[in-house]
This record gives structure tokens, C-alpha cells and sequence, in this order.
């Protein structure tokens, strides 16, 4: 009997995850991936509920663990760098918390052996026809599948081409920032500083590589936009939010222009009728993003991955009513998610007034 050929667009978290599963579920999987090799970067990600039980399916549940960050908590401070208030580590850090590159090594690991990997291209266009998906690439031949996945993120190139422009699925939660690491000059291992301001907040802390701080400016915008210009006009903007703060910001702002690992990026959620179109389905952010001020992206990619593939599993080869029950099961779940995750923009400069747009 001939495997389904499926195609994911993606090799961050939903993406291996799903072909995790659908590998063994018996699809022949290939996976696309724009970077040149393995994503090895960003800060940390936590994990919760029923993400847990995934990572366990997944065999790598006890490699997490082993990977916590054991964040202690975090310091609050006014604009002016004096102390305010303390949360505990749950307010960030979920209830397990690690470097993100550890999960991304450990997915692509798994699934390596057993799965077709083409890093350095990405998907050009999609035809559906009755009995399959023509795919064309950037720079491979193009290739027949029977489905196409898009794990692909906020600005998923398969939900570009099969349900429109991004402005049409984008919602902006008023709220930018910049994130980097720099030399831990405060000595803040396993702990943060998280200080407040008008339409900003400044967010440090200790963890992942030894003697590393993580750096995040966030601050107040009235659209994405900023997401698509220079560094050097993306720095501007972060000194003029922060021009008014004393503390530790004026020294940060300084290492923000030396830090090889700057990512600028808008807090947005992606909201959508149906996550599916014939056989093109959405998983994690690129469906339904709920921001990464919801503290729920990776556990949302990872139960997404496992639903779908699970309901794949259960329809006996009837695509359409394996992505509705998908839909039916998740959505409940996403947009809890995703109502917290406009409620948490505020807290980190975010307009409440566009937070519940």
C-alpha cells in the first residue's frame, strides 16, 4: 500500500512535532524549512497542561526536565529603575521552563532518521487538484503531495497562498519589541527584572547560557509595520520608547547596538473562519497565534500538532472531516489562549484598546 506523502512548511516546534507523528502513524513526510539548517535560536519556552503529556508521546518529556531553567522570580521596577514588587517564577517561566533551542534540537533528533528534511528553500505555490497538491518550491523541482501543512509561523508562506494576505488574518495587539542577550553584568542567574513604564516595559533575566542575559524591550505601536524595516530604524524606535527610563535601560539600550542575536518582532495573533482549505491544513502559530504574551505558543504548537495528527489518524484517509474534527477539538482551547494572550499585551506596554480588537 502506497504512503500519503505529506508536506510540512516549518521545522521550529508544530512542524517536527506533527511529522513526529504522522511518521509513525504511517505518512511519508517531508518537511521544508527557509533557514539553511536546524533553527538553533530563541530565548526560553515553557511548557503547561497538556503539553506535558505531549512531550511524553513525544519520548522526550525526561530530556526537558533535565533542561529547566529553574527560573526563582522576578523583580518589579518603576520607569525610574526603583523596586515595586516581586512576582513569583509562574508568572513567566509556566511550570517547566527551558531554552528553546534545546526543545528544537530535540525535535529534529527524533525525527531526523525517518523524515525528509530540505532546509534553505521554501514553498512558492500550491495547486490543489483532485488528487493531491502540486507544490512549487524556490529552489527545488517542484513535487506531488497528497496534503501540505503550514508550520510555518505568524507569517506562514502557506497561509499566504491558500487563504490570502496576511493583513487579512494578522491582528496587531498594539505592542513591539526587540530581544537579545548580553553579558550578565547584574548577576541575575535564574531570577528577572521586569520594569514598567508608559507604553513600555523592559524585561531581563538570567537564564539558558551561563553568564548570558536576556534582553527585551517592548513598547506601544499602532501596527506591525516596524516588522519590515532596517535594524536601524527598528533600533530608533526602541530608544525613543525608553528615552524617559533610568535604571539599568540607558546601559542596555547600548548593548542592544553591539548584539549579534537582535530579533525584532510585533506581538500579533492570527484569527481564521477555518484552519483548513481542501487538503491544506494550519497548525501552531500560523493558524491561530496567540501571542507570545499569552505564555502559551509552545504548549498551543505542540497539543495542536498531536490533535491533528491524531485525528488523521482516527478518518481513515477522509482528509476534510479529519481537519473539522481537528478544528472542533482545538478551537475552545485556542481561544482561551488567545483572550489571554490580549489581556497579557497590556502588562507589557501593549494599548488595551487594540489588545481587544
Amino acid at each position: 500500500m502506497t504512503k500519503a506523502k505529506v508536506l510540512i512548511s516549518g521545522a521550529s516546534v508544530a512542524g517536527p512535532a506533527l511529522a513526529f507523528f504522522l511518521n509513525r502513524d504511517g505518512y511519508e513526510v517531508s518537511v521544508v524549512e527557509r533557514a539553511p539548517e536546524p533553527r538553533d535560536s530563541g530565548y526560553a519556552v515553557d511548557f503547561r497542561g497538556e503539553a506535558f503529556d505531549v512531550l511524553e508521546e513525544l519520548g522526550v518529556l525526561a530530556e526537558m526536565r533535565g533542561h529547566d531553567t529553574k527560573m526563582r522570580g522576578t523583580t518589579l521596577l518603576d520607569d525610574k529603575g526603583v523596586e515595586t514588587g516581586r512576582l513569583p517564577a509562574e508568572a513567566f517561566a509556566g511550570e517547566l521552563e527551558v531554552p528553546k533551542q534545546e526543545l528544537t534540537r530535540a525535535l529534529h533528533r527524533i525525527t531526523a532518521d525517518d523524515v525528509t528534511y530540505v532546509f534553505d528553500d521554501s514553498i512558492s505555490a500550491l495547486t490543489q487538484h483532485g488528487s493531491g497538491i502540486a507544490v512549487e518550491f524556490e529552489r527545488g523541482a517542484a513535487r506531488e503531495f497528497d496534503l501540505v501543512i503550514g508550520a510555518d509561523g505568524v507569517y506562514s508562506k502557506v497561509r499566504q497562498l491558500a487563504f490570502g494576505p496576511h493583513t487579512g488574518t494578522l491582528r496587531h495587539l498594539g505592542l513591539s519589541g526587540v530581544g537579545f542577550s548580553t553579558p550578565d553584568h547584574l548577576g541575575l542567574e535564574r531570577s528577572g527584572l521586569l520594569q514598567q513604564g508608559p507604553g513600555a516595559a523592559l524585561y531581563l533575566f538570567g537564564s539558558g547560557a551561563p553568564n548570558r542575559l536576556t534582553v527585551s524591550f517592548s513598547f506601544a505601536t499602532v501596527s506591525p509595520a516596524l516588522d519590515r524595516r532596517s535594524r536601524d530604524e527598528q533600533e530608533n524606535a526602541v530608544r525613543t520608547a525608553f528615552s524617559g527610563f533610568g535604571g539599568e535601560a540607558p546601559r542596555l539600550l547600548e548593548a542592544m547596538s553591539e548584539a549579534d542575536d537582535f530579533y525584532f518582532s510585533s506581538a500579533c495573533q492570527i484569527h481564521l473562519d477555518h484552519w483548513s482549505r481542501g487538503r491544506i491544513a494550519l497548525v501552531g502559530d500560523a493558524g491561530y497565534c496567540a501571542a507570545p504574551t499569552s505564555g502559551m505558543g509552545t504548549s498551543q504548537a505542540l497539543i495542536g500538532a498531536r490533535s491533528l495528527a491524531r485525528n488523521l489518524a482516527s478518518a481513515a484517509g477522509d482528509h476534510m472531516a479529519a481537519f473539522a474534527a481537528y478544528e472542533e477539538e482545538l478551537r475552545p482551547y485556542v481561544t482561551r489562549n488567545q483572550a489571554a494572550g490580549r489581556q497579557a499585551a497590556t502588562m507589557f506596554g501593549g494599548h488595551a484598546d487594540l489588545a481587544g480588537s
